[in-house]
């Protein structure tokens, strides 16, 4: 079952549960008496606004959360194949040893760390391990003329680069939404879902279209919230195809 069937069901269970609500106060109480309809708008205002502004702010900085994590993985990733290019300037065995240990990073980030990420759980010391021996051949290298020497504080630049790239990547797979937003944000759309059943009025019908488009609205919303929780999974996830081309391009 693919993510929009998932968010298509939430949508079509939450609106028939507010549909079945309303046709029985409906059928129960009747909407006739509409007195109480000025003083429920208000404060129905007042609730689906606040809500509304909380669900936007949310939604916001998830999209620029998602849009960055897939900017630092492509700037990791051509960082590391910086790292490669420069290093291959460098001297017996160090060249060797560049060209091997980007490798093996660029490999255990993609078979190794995001699957990890995708699951939300604390990646493996593969990657770690393999960009301090990196930093340590890169740092004991000893180069042969101006030009070489060059190449070396290009590679420990570049370096610092992917080591950069590497912690923002890793800490936006473990923010999502915190608990007390979700909190609020599945506080409130039941709210603004509630107060539309003390509004009166004696059609069944319109009643039932406005509170089931209610509903769906923010149960999509919700929906996505909880898709782009995590930029590495989910509807809009970041792969790591950044470090298939650059594996590519090493080879």
């Amino acid at each position: 079952m693919n993510i929009y069937t998932i968010g298509l069901l939430w949508v079509l269970g939450a609106s028939a549960v507010a549909a079945t609500v309303a046709v029985v106060l409906q059928k129960k109480f009747g909407w006739d008496d509409e007195r109480n309809n000025s003083s429920a708008g208000s404060v129905f205002a007042v609730v689906g606004g606040l809500h509304a502004v909380l669900v936007a702010f949310v939604l916001i900085s998830l999209f620029d959360a998602a849009a960055k994590a897939r900017t630092d993985s492509a700037a990791e990733a051509n960082a590391l194949v910086a790292v490669h290019w420069a290093g291959s300037s460098l001297p017996e065995p160090t060249k060797d040893q560049v060209k091997e240990l980007v490798r093996t990073y660029s490999a255990a980030v993609v078979n190794e760390e995001w699957p990890r990420m995708r699951e939300g759980a604390p990646v493996v010391a593969t990657g770690a391990q393999t960009l301090e021996r990196l930093k340590t051949v890169i740092a004991e290298a000893k180069p042969d003329g101006d030009w070489q020497e060059s190449r070396q504080a290009e590679a420990a630049n570049q370096l610092w680069q992917v080591y950069q790239s590497r912690q923002a990547r890793l800490d936006a797979a473990g923010k999502g939404v915190n608990s007390v937003v979700w909190f609020a944000l599945i506080i409130g759309g039941i709210m603004s879902v509630s107060f539309p059943y003390l509004f009166g009025g004696p059609n069944l019908v319109p009643h039932v279209i406005i509170v089931v488009s209610l509903t769906a609205t923010i149960t999509l919303l919700l929906f996505a919230i909880s898709q782009l929780e995590n930029p590495y999974s989910g509807g809009a996830q970041v792969n790591p195809d950044a470090f298939r081309a650059a594996t590519e391009r090493l080879l």
